[in-house]
C-alpha cells in the first residue's frame, strides 16, 4: 500500500517533497533575516531539518532560493508599482508604493536585501526586468512632479536612501511598527512640494543594485559562506 507521503498532486510533486520545499522556504526567510542573504546554504538546510542535497534539489542556486523565499513579496512589489502607475492621482500612487515596500521591509527582515537582488543581471531577461522596474519608477516620479505634489528635486535614487534608512530602523527595532510607520510618514511629508522647503543637496550616487544591504548581514558584517 502506498504511503501517504508518496501521494502526488496534480502537478506531479510528491506530498513529502512539497513539505520539504515549504520547510526550506520558511527556514530561508528566518536565516536571511538573521544573517543576510549571503548566509550559508547549509545553515538553511539545517534550520529546515533537511539535507543539503534536498535543498539543492529544490533550489539549485542561491538566487533561486532567494527568489523562492520572497516570491510573494516580490509579486506584491511588482503589483504595487503597476497600480501606482495606473493611479489617477500620481502622488497617491507614489505614496502607496513607498508605504507598501516599507511595510514589506518591516514584515520580513530578510526582504530588503532580497528586494535589491530581485533582478540580478545574470541573464538578459533579468536585466530587462530590472531596467523596466527602474524605468517605471522614474515615470511615476516624473508624473508626481508634473502634478505639482512631489518636490521637483526628488530624484529616483532617493528611493534607495529611503530603503536604506528604513532598513536601519527595522533592524534596530524589529517589533516597533509604530516607529516604522512614523519614519515613513516623515519621509513622505518631506517629499511633498512646499514653498518653504529649501533645495536639497545633489542626489546620491546610490542605486538599488549598489545598496550595502544587498550583501551584508543586518549587523553590517558579511557572514562566512559554507
Amino acid at each position: 500500500m502506498a504511503e501517504s507521503s508518496r501521494i502526488t498532486a496534480r502537478d506531479g510533486v510528491r506530498a513529502d517533497a512539497r513539505r520539504n520545499r515549504e520547510r526550506v522556504l520558511v527556514a530561508a526567510r528566518a536565516v536571511f533575516a538573521e544573517h543576510g542573504i549571503d548566509a550559508p546554504m547549509a545553515t538553511v538546510a539545517r534550520r529546515a531539518g533537511v539535507g543539503v542535497a534536498t535543498l539543492y534539489r529544490h533550489f539549485p542556486t542561491r538566487d533561486a532560493l532567494v527568489r523562492g523565499a520572497f516570491a510573494q513579496q516580490m509579486e506584491t512589489c511588482a503589483r504595487a508599482l503597476t497600480e501606482a502607475l495606473a493611479a489617477p492621482d500620481p502622488w497617491q500612487g507614489f505614496q502607496q508604493l513607498v508605504e507598501t515596500v516599507c511595510a514589506l521591509q518591516r514584515e520580513e527582515r530578510g526582504f530588503p536585501a532580497a528586494f535589491v537582488a530581485a533582478f540580478p543581471e545574470s541573464t538578459s531577461e533579468h536585466a530587462q526586468s530590472r531596467q523596466r522596474a527602474e524605468r517605471d519608477f522614474t515615470t511615476l516620479v516624473r508624473r508626481a512632479q508634473a502634478s505639482g505634489a512631489l518636490r521637483a528635486d526628488f530624484h529616483p535614487s532617493d528611493l534607495a536612501v529611503v530603503l536604506l534608512a528604513h532598513c536601519g530602523l527595522v533592524t534596530a527595532l524589529p517589533d516597533d511598527g509604530a516607529a516604522s510607520r512614523r519614519l515613513v510618514a516623515y519621509l513622505l511629508q518631506s517629499f511633498r512640494t512646499d514653498p518653504a522647503n529649501k533645495p536639497l543637496p545633489p542626489p546620491t550616487a546610490l542605486t538599488l543594485r549598489s545598496l550595502p544591504i544587498a550583501t551584508d548581514s543586518p549587523q553590517g558584517q558579511r557572514p562566512p559562506r559554507a
